[in-house]
Protein backbone atom coordinates (compact mmCIF):
# COMPACT_ATOMS: atom_id res chain seq x y z
CA UNK A 1 0.00 0.00 0.00
CA UNK A 2 1.23 3.49 -0.87
CA UNK A 3 0.52 6.14 1.75
CA UNK A 4 0.77 9.92 1.37
CA UNK A 5 0.44 12.56 4.08
CA UNK A 6 -0.13 16.22 3.21
CA UNK A 7 0.80 19.06 5.61
CA UNK A 8 -0.97 22.34 4.89
CA UNK A 9 -3.05 25.12 6.28
CA UNK A 10 -6.80 25.13 5.78
CA UNK A 11 -7.57 26.97 2.56
CA UNK A 12 -4.43 25.89 0.67
CA UNK A 13 -6.18 23.11 -1.20
CA UNK A 14 -4.71 20.00 0.46
CA UNK A 15 -8.14 18.37 0.79
CA UNK A 16 -8.95 19.13 -2.84
CA UNK A 17 -5.49 17.86 -3.84
CA UNK A 18 -5.84 14.61 -1.89
CA UNK A 19 -9.36 13.98 -3.17
CA UNK A 20 -8.41 14.96 -6.71
CA UNK A 21 -5.47 12.55 -6.65
CA UNK A 22 -7.83 9.85 -5.38
CA UNK A 23 -10.32 10.61 -8.17
CA UNK A 24 -7.59 10.33 -10.82
CA UNK A 25 -6.23 7.09 -9.40
CA UNK A 26 -9.65 5.44 -9.31
CA UNK A 27 -9.68 5.65 -13.11
CA UNK A 28 -6.67 3.29 -13.14
CA UNK A 29 -8.53 0.60 -11.20
CA UNK A 30 -6.72 1.28 -7.92
CA UNK A 31 -8.40 1.29 -4.54
CA UNK A 32 -7.90 4.73 -3.01
CA UNK A 33 -8.68 6.93 -0.05
CA UNK A 34 -8.45 10.70 0.15
CA UNK A 35 -9.41 12.35 3.43
CA UNK A 36 -8.41 15.08 5.87
CA UNK A 37 -8.12 15.77 9.58
CA UNK A 38 -8.76 19.34 10.69
CA UNK A 39 -7.87 21.11 13.85
CA UNK A 40 -10.05 24.18 14.23
CA UNK A 41 -11.28 24.07 10.59
CA UNK A 42 -10.59 27.79 10.19
CA UNK A 43 -8.76 29.17 7.17
CA UNK A 44 -5.09 29.23 8.04
CA UNK A 45 -5.20 26.52 10.73
CA UNK A 46 -2.67 23.68 10.38
CA UNK A 47 -4.23 20.51 9.02
CA UNK A 48 -3.29 17.23 7.41
CA UNK A 49 -4.77 15.31 4.51
CA UNK A 50 -4.09 11.71 3.55
CA UNK A 51 -4.11 9.31 0.62
CA UNK A 52 -3.90 5.55 0.57
CA UNK A 53 -3.47 3.71 -2.72
CA UNK A 54 -3.52 -0.05 -3.24
CA UNK A 55 -4.48 -2.77 -5.68
CA UNK A 56 -6.47 -4.52 -2.94
CA UNK A 57 -9.43 -3.21 -0.91
CA UNK A 58 -8.25 -0.80 1.80
CA UNK A 59 -9.67 -1.81 5.16
CA UNK A 60 -7.73 0.71 7.26
CA UNK A 61 -9.65 3.94 7.74
CA UNK A 62 -7.46 5.41 10.50
CA UNK A 63 -5.44 8.58 10.08
CA UNK A 64 -2.33 6.81 11.42
CA UNK A 65 0.11 5.87 8.68
CA UNK A 66 3.75 5.37 7.89
CA UNK A 67 3.86 7.59 4.80
CA UNK A 68 5.80 6.79 1.67
CA UNK A 69 5.49 10.45 0.67
CA UNK A 70 5.10 13.56 2.80
CA UNK A 71 3.90 16.63 0.91
CA UNK A 72 4.41 19.94 2.71
CA UNK A 73 2.53 22.71 0.90
CA UNK A 74 2.91 25.38 3.58
CA UNK A 75 6.59 26.33 4.06
CA UNK A 76 6.18 27.30 7.72
CA UNK A 77 4.88 23.87 8.71
CA UNK A 78 8.29 22.38 7.93
CA UNK A 79 9.50 24.13 11.06
CA UNK A 80 6.52 23.93 13.42
CA UNK A 81 4.90 20.56 12.62
CA UNK A 82 6.51 17.16 13.01
CA UNK A 83 6.57 16.36 9.30
CA UNK A 84 8.77 13.30 9.96
CA UNK A 85 6.28 11.69 12.37
CA UNK A 86 5.93 7.93 11.82
CA UNK A 87 8.18 8.04 8.75
CA UNK A 88 9.63 4.98 7.07
CA UNK A 89 13.38 4.72 6.44
CA UNK A 90 12.71 5.55 2.77
CA UNK A 91 9.97 8.19 3.12
CA UNK A 92 10.28 10.84 0.43
CA UNK A 93 9.58 14.49 1.26
CA UNK A 94 8.39 17.12 -1.20
CA UNK A 95 8.56 20.50 0.49
CA UNK A 96 7.34 23.91 -0.64
CA UNK A 97 10.02 26.44 0.18
CA UNK A 98 11.77 29.49 -1.21
CA UNK A 99 15.00 28.22 0.38
CA UNK A 100 17.67 26.26 -1.45
CA UNK A 101 18.17 22.73 -0.17
CA UNK A 102 21.36 23.80 1.57
CA UNK A 103 19.54 26.65 3.32
CA UNK A 104 16.67 24.32 4.27
CA UNK A 105 19.07 21.71 5.67
CA UNK A 106 20.95 24.40 7.63
CA UNK A 107 17.67 25.44 9.30
CA UNK A 108 16.31 21.88 9.65
CA UNK A 109 19.40 19.61 9.86
CA UNK A 110 17.39 16.43 10.54
CA UNK A 111 16.13 16.59 6.94
CA UNK A 112 19.64 16.46 5.45
CA UNK A 113 19.83 12.66 5.73
CA UNK A 114 16.42 12.13 4.12
CA UNK A 115 15.18 11.97 0.54
CA UNK A 116 13.99 15.57 0.09
CA UNK A 117 12.75 17.39 -3.00
CA UNK A 118 11.96 21.09 -2.98
CA UNK A 119 10.20 23.71 -5.05
CA UNK A 120 8.25 26.89 -4.43
CA UNK A 121 4.64 25.79 -4.99
CA UNK A 122 3.26 29.07 -3.66
CA UNK A 123 5.22 31.12 -6.21
CA UNK A 124 4.17 28.73 -8.98
CA UNK A 125 0.53 29.05 -7.89
CA UNK A 126 0.73 32.84 -7.80
CA UNK A 127 2.40 32.96 -11.23
CA UNK A 128 -0.15 30.65 -12.86
CA UNK A 129 -3.49 30.61 -11.06
CA UNK A 130 -2.98 34.01 -9.37
CA UNK A 131 -3.88 32.61 -5.94
CA UNK A 132 -1.72 31.21 -3.11
CA UNK A 133 -3.29 27.76 -3.42
CA UNK A 134 -0.33 25.40 -3.94
CA UNK A 135 -2.11 22.05 -4.24
CA UNK A 136 -1.92 21.56 -8.01
CA UNK A 137 1.77 22.47 -8.22
CA UNK A 138 2.39 19.90 -5.47
CA UNK A 139 0.55 17.28 -7.53
CA UNK A 140 2.81 18.08 -10.49
CA UNK A 141 5.86 17.63 -8.28
CA UNK A 142 4.46 14.36 -6.92
CA UNK A 143 3.96 13.02 -10.45
CA UNK A 144 7.60 13.80 -11.27
CA UNK A 145 9.13 12.47 -8.05
CA UNK A 146 6.95 9.36 -7.69
CA UNK A 147 6.49 8.41 -11.31
CA UNK A 148 3.12 6.93 -10.26
CA UNK A 149 1.38 8.21 -13.39
CA UNK A 150 2.52 9.58 -16.73
CA UNK A 151 2.17 13.37 -16.65
CA UNK A 152 -0.15 13.76 -19.65
CA UNK A 153 -2.46 10.98 -18.40
CA UNK A 154 -2.59 12.64 -14.98
CA UNK A 155 -3.32 16.08 -16.44
CA UNK A 156 -6.00 14.83 -18.84
CA UNK A 157 -7.78 12.91 -16.10
CA UNK A 158 -7.37 15.71 -13.56
CA UNK A 159 -8.91 18.17 -16.06
CA UNK A 160 -12.07 16.06 -15.97
CA UNK A 161 -12.06 16.16 -12.16
CA UNK A 162 -11.57 19.95 -12.11
CA UNK A 163 -14.11 20.46 -14.90
CA UNK A 164 -16.86 19.66 -12.44
CA UNK A 165 -15.75 22.47 -10.13
CA UNK A 166 -14.25 25.39 -12.07
CA UNK A 167 -14.22 27.41 -15.28
CA UNK A 168 -11.96 26.44 -18.21
CA UNK A 169 -9.55 29.38 -17.74
CA UNK A 170 -8.81 28.25 -14.18
CA UNK A 171 -8.42 24.63 -15.30
CA UNK A 172 -5.88 25.79 -17.91
CA UNK A 173 -4.00 27.79 -15.27
CA UNK A 174 -3.89 24.72 -13.01
CA UNK A 175 -2.49 22.60 -15.86
CA UNK A 176 0.22 25.23 -16.34
CA UNK A 177 0.96 25.09 -12.59
CA UNK A 178 1.35 21.31 -12.80
CA UNK A 179 3.74 21.65 -15.76
CA UNK A 180 5.85 24.30 -13.98
CA UNK A 181 6.12 22.22 -10.81
CA UNK A 182 6.98 19.07 -12.77
CA UNK A 183 9.84 20.98 -14.41
CA UNK A 184 11.05 22.79 -11.29
CA UNK A 185 11.04 20.15 -8.53
CA UNK A 186 14.58 19.20 -7.50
Amino acid sequence: MLEIRWHARAGQGAVTGAKGLADVLTTTGKEVQGFAVYGSAKRGAAMTAYNRIDSEPILNHEKFMNPDYVLVIDPGLTFIADITEDEKPDTTYIITTHLSKDELFAKKPELASKKVFTLNCIKIAMDTIKRPIPNTPMLGALMKVSGMLELEFFKNTFKEVLGKKMPQALIDANMLAIDHAYAQVQ
